[in-house]
């Protein structure tokens, strides 16, 4: 077992190509995998999977506080007792700009209502549901904060 991990913990890395954004014991994760959610909990099977652009859910610590993070795509791979997040881009829910998500929402929808059915139609999608998950991921962390 990891350092710090107990019967009911894993280790849970979670990185980005800007850094560390949280390094030790989870109690649980949730994460959009490329085939639908995933919840993973100490004991899971190894699995390794494309992520999604979603929000992600990890609880740590003794009160089993949750954190809230807005990921663009990446790969999550879970063995024995280490879960590791490679994230493309990874924010933490409070760290998101309200006003420039609603923007690119704005945007993306616009682009998507040309209809030109090509790649820009595809990355337009892809921004949309970029948008609609790091705004998803505010109001997640605004409603938790609140408690």
């Amino acid at each position: 077992m990891a350092i710090g991990v107990t019967e009911n913990t894993f280790q849970l890395n979670i990185v980005s190509a800007e850094g560390t954004l949280f390094s030790g014991p989870a109690h649980a994760l949730a994460v959009s995998g490329a085939d639908g959610e995933l919840g993973i909990r100490p004991g899971h099977s190894p699995l390794l999977s494309k992520i999604k652009p979603g929000v992600t859910v990890f609880v740590t610590g003794e009160k089993q506080e949750e954190q809230v993070l807005y990921v663009s795509g990446g790969l999550v791979e879970v063995q024995p007792d280490v879960v590791t997040v490679l994230a493309d881009t990874a924010l933490h829910g409070k760290d998101i700009d309200r006003a420039r998500a609603e923007e690119a929402k704005r945007a993306a929808l616009e682009n998507i209502n040309k209809g030109d059915m090509d790649a820009n139609f595809a990355q337009a999608q892809l921004e949309l549901a970029k948008a609609i998950a790091q705004l998803r991921a505010v109001e997640l962390t605004g409603s938790r904060s609140r408690h």
